[in-house]
């Protein structure tokens, strides 16, 4: 199968995004390309760790046209995400074109048309729909030692406990991937020392209905991105049945937690004075959920079971009633640091004027102020949902409504023109 040399629509990404797209793109009747650089859906294959399951429970974390094979509460391997996708894709007949990069983008002058250049050849389309994705470039803060012996991976790079040197390890960053790697380590029998910053943290399950419902009836999927900084951490697992995360519990299992690492020097890390702040903030936020969903439960006159062990709240251990500022790496047989610490955008490729000074996606709800480009597949895209697989094929069917809608402003003549067009 060639490239077009033109097409209406190119699609770049062919994870769930753009799939996703080129579902709703096939609806509307719009030719279509997608290009991936590699497999289809090929992070959830290679930029995971060996043991990761789905967040979500895969009743609610798929598409509409196509359940997993599994049981609808399971929470499943990332192999097997991606064997999802690559079926979904060959159910909707999704035009994909694997092992194509996209190596510049550019706007043609005075048209309304736009230069793909690829490794397989060039292809001019009238619409773009960037679906790259959040996790292009892995994040690890300017904090981190250059000149030291210490072992240094990012998240993105974590695989397996074996792949560390034998001693103790600093995991920064407490979200769904630093928990659930400390907790992975921790049961390997390593000594393991988390990083604790702002976060949230919900109940896996609350009186017999999984978070995702909750977030789901409660409204929390529409919530929009609260500022313009970075985001808190999710702590949410799937790992062993789906488990709430809890970090008193975690400290109770052998992990120490410390607060937001601070500095390096060659003998010693420091860190933030708000581990006690960090964890009762996320305990709030947690029984507030817990209130929010007895109101619905009472207002909607539901009958579901009552859970009082919800609420139960672990004592402060030691580590956060009286905090650890600095450890002396040596003398703990730190070996090894795990940064947790997120992800950029690598749009070196896109030379378009849709990023703004610090090369971030300018975009409302995905539209951008240029005619034709879209972006797909960005946290808080039009809310929390965004991230997620399910709330990323219903930003698409957005997307593709809104083409179509400029469709037919571009197709529309004046009604004299229109005579004149038919004589």
């Amino acid at each position: 199968m060639q490239l077009p040399k033109r097409i209406d629509t190119v699609v770049i990404g062919g994870g769930q995004a753009g799939i996703a797209m080129s579902e709703h793109l096939t609806a509307s009747g719009t030719a279509h390309i997608v290009l991936e650089k590699s497999r289809i859906a090929e992070a959830w294959r290679s930029r995971r760790w060996d043991s990761l399951v789905a967040n979500g429970p895969c009743w609610h974390d798929r598409f509409p046209q196509l359940n997993f094979p599994q049981a609808p509460d399971d929470f499943v391997h990332h192999d097997q995400v991606a064997d999802y996708f690559e079926a979904y894709a060959k159910h909707i007949h999704a035009p994909i074109f694997t092992n194509t990069e996209v190596l510049n983008v550019s706007k043609i002058p005075a048209q309304p048309n736009y230069l793909i250049e690829t490794t397989q050849g060039t292809v001019i389309a009238e619409r773009l729909v960037i679906a790259t994705g959040p996790f292009q470039k892995a994040v690890i803060p300017s904090i981190a030692p250059k000149t030291s012996t210490l072992y240094q991976i990012h998240s993105d790079q974590y695989k397996n406990t074996q792949q560390l040197p034998q001693g103790a390890v600093l995991v920064v960053g407490a979200g769904s991937s630093g928990v659930q790697i400390a907790d992975e380590l921790n049961r390997a029998g390593k000594k393991v020392f988390l990083s604790v910053g702002q976060h949230e943290r919900p109940p896996r399950r609350y009186r017999g209905r999984d978070n995702v419902w909750w977030l789901g009836v409660l409204g929390g999927w529409d919530v929009e991105k609260p500022n313009q900084g970075p985001l808190k951490g999710f702590a949410v697992s799937g790992a062993h049945g789906g488990q709430s995360v809890d970090f008193k519990k975690l400290v109770q299992q052998g992990i120490t937690l410390v607060g937001m690492t601070k500095t390096f020097t060659q003998s010693h890390v420091t860190f933030q004075e708000d581990l006690a702040k960090n964890i009762h903030e996320g305990e709030r936020c947690y029984l507030k959920l817990l209130d929010e969903a007895d109101v619905f439960i009472k207002n909607n006159g539901l009958s579901l079971p009552e859970d009082p062990e919800a609420r139960v709240m672990l004592e402060d251990p030691t580590c956060i009633t009286q905090p650890i500022l600095s450890l002396d790496l040596a003398q703990e047989n730190i070996q090894s640091v795990i940064w947790a610490s997120g992800f950029s955008y690598d749009y070196s490729w896109l030379n378009l004027d849709v990023l703004d000074e610090q090369s971030q996606p300018k975009h409302r709800y995905g539209v951008t102020d240029l005619a034709g480009v879209y972006f797909l597949g960005l946290p808080y895209l039009t809310g929390r949902g965004s991230s997620f697989i399910w709330g990323v094929w219903h930003d698409a069917k957005r997307i593709a409504d809104h083409m179509s809608i400029q469709k037919t402003y571009l197709q529309y003549l004046p009604l004299k023109q229109h005579a004149s067009t038919v004589e």
